[in-house]
Order: structure tokens, then C-alpha cells, then sequence
């Protein structure tokens, strides 16, 4: 088969890499510099792409949103060579239109996490990215035609209001975030799609829909058994998304993105290469080896 330059990472959950057909599967520790990943990554082949699935809670749904190591998650990416990440995740909506069962191709984040390690960078390697446009609109675009090929009901563009749980939100957040006009609410992907820009990593998110959070009165508030059920119905629709965007990416050589993400460092970089401290960039040494390369040449 010939290589057409995709490596496609998946962070998702349970199911994703059980997906028929798949070629050389083999679970693979990597180790980071920030510490451990959520699991192991599946090295795998699908009509001719390279896929890297990683359980973004870990087999078995071990960590809470808090505890996933979001730096070595992206870094282990990074390391398993990477070109694109595409994130499936869970989600509540927060607009009458975005139903459950419903996927939402994510385009903007609003990102009201606190507890967690949300850059790369810091003393000794200062570096400020820009996420504007936090998301990949090439391979959201692709994401979204794979979803509807899958048989979803698909929605292009959203915003997301990430938490930190892992309660659920009160009824009077509900509301604000409502108000701040976000449609989706959920608990993973930021950081994450933060650490990927500065891995220079193109990002996308497919969103499902669950539940109507606590905000509908028409509808129950939002439970763990309700999340299930929903996840279960859209478990087979899922795999079919991501069959859908392998089908077409195989189809489709890799060219860098029209963003220019897997450059962005080029214009994020702030200290003054005399002034950076060795042992920070030994930790960087994946995220900045395009860089670091470019210095050397």
C-alpha cells in the first residue's frame, strides 16, 4: 500500500479500537517527559493510513477528566508520529437545536478549566501560540462529511464550554453558559486542543450529543446512566465516522494545512535562544524537534 503521508491520531473512548479491519494492531508504550499517558497508544493500519488510538480516560474509563495527563497525551501523539488528531467526545447540549444523538463539529472553545496543566511551555522556553481558530477547519470538514456518510446528524460549527467537573454543572451555570451563547458543554478537550497547536498538530472534534445538561424542562437533568445510553446508541456511528474519514483520507495525499499549524511555532517562540534552559528544552524535545532541527541546519 502506498504511503499517503496521513498519520491520523484518535483520542476517544471505548470501542474506537475495535474497529474491523484493522491492520497490524499492536499496543504500544510511550514513554513522556511529562509523565504518563492514559494508556498505551494502538499502533494501526486502515486502508492504507496509519492510525494511533489512544483512550483518552484510559481501557476501562479510569481517569476523570482532572486527572488526564493532557501534556503527555499530546506528547505520546507527537512521539507516535502524528500528522492530525481528531478528538471524539461526549458532550451536553446548551441549544434546543443541538438534540441528543446529535454530532457537532466543534469550531470554537470557551475554556473554564482550572485544575490542570494547560501549556508546554514556561520559565526557561516562553512561548505564546495563537488558538484564534483553535480547530483544523480542513479536517473538521472532513470529519463533519465522514459523520454524515456514517448516518449522523451532523451540525458544522459550535462553540464548546469546557468544565472541570467532574459534577456536572448547576442548573444556574447551565444557564449562564447558555447565555454566553455556547452549545455544547463537556469536560476533555481543553487543554487539549491547546497542547495541540503548540505541538503544531492539526485538531478537530467530533462532538456527541447526550443530554440537554440540567437547562431543558422538558427533559430530566443530565445522569450518568442517561450519558451511557445515548453513548451506546451512537457507539456503531462513531466507528462509522472514523471508517468514513479513513475511507476519504486515503483517497486524499497529505499537503501541510492551508493554517499553516504545523508551523505556528515559528511565530510563538519568545526567549532568546542564549536564554533558554537546556533541561526545559530536553523535556520539549518532540514539540520543538521541527524547531530545534531548523536551528541546527
Amino acid at each position: 500500500m502506498t504511503d499517503n503521508n496521513w498519520t491520523l491520531g484518535i483520542l476517544g473512548g471505548s470501542g474506537l479500537y475495535d474497529l474491523d479491519g484493522l491492520e497490524n494492531p499492536e499496543w504500544i508504550e510511550i514513554d513522556t517527559p511529562w509523565g504518563k499517558p492514559s494508556d498505551a497508544i494502538l499502533f494501526a493500519e486502515l486502508e492504507g493510513v496509519k492510525l494511533r488510538f489512544l483512550p483518552r480516560h484510559g481501557r476501562g474509563h479510569k481517569l476523570s477528566p482532572t486527572s488526564v495527563n493532557y501534556r503527555a497525551n499530546i506528547d505520546a501523539l507527537k512521539r507516535a508520529g502524528c500528522t492530525d488528531i481528531l478528538s471524539l467526545s461526549a458532550v451536553g447540549s446548551l441549544q434546543e437545536p443541538y438534540a441528543p444523538g446529535d454530532f457537532v463539529i466543534v469550531d470554537q472553545f470557551i475554556d473554564r478549566t482550572f485544575a490542570r496543566e494547560k501549556s508546554f511551555f514556561g520559565p526557561g522556553m516562553v512561548a505564546h501560540v495563537s488558538v484564534a481558530d483553535p480547530v483544523c477547519d480542513r479536517l473538521a470538514r472532513l470529519a463533519g462529511n465522514a459523520a454524515i456518510a456514517a448516518g449522523a446528524h451532523v451540525h458544522r460549527g459550535g462553540t464548546y464550554l469546557a468544565m472541570e467537573g467532574p459534577q456536572f454543572s448547576t442548573r444556574a451555570e447551565s444557564e449562564l453558559y447558555r447565555g454566553w451563547r455556547c452549545d455544547v458543554i463537556g469536560m476533555t478537550n481543553m487543554p487539549e486542543a491547546k497542547l495541540a497547536r503548540e505541538a503544531e498538530l492539526p485538531y478537530a472534534t467530533v462532538a456527541m450529543v447526550t443530554d440537554f445538561d440540567c437547562w431543558h424542562p422538558g427533559h430530566e437533568n443530565v445522569d450518568v446512566f442517561a450519558v451511557i445510553a445515548t453513548l451506546t446508541k451512537n457507539a456503531e456511528i462513531a466507528k462509522g465516522t472514523v471508517r468514513e474519514i479513513i475511507k476519504i483520507i486515503a483517497q486524499t495525499p497529505r499537503t501541510p494545512s492551508p493554517a499553516g499549524i504545523e508551523t505556528n511555532l515559528d511565530a510563538a517562540l519568545i526567549t532568546a535562544p542564549d536564554a533558554r534552559d537546556p533541561k526545559v528544552l530536553a523535556k520539549l524535545d518532540a514539540i520543538l524537534a521541527r524547531v530545534l532541527g531548523a536551528d541546527k541546519a
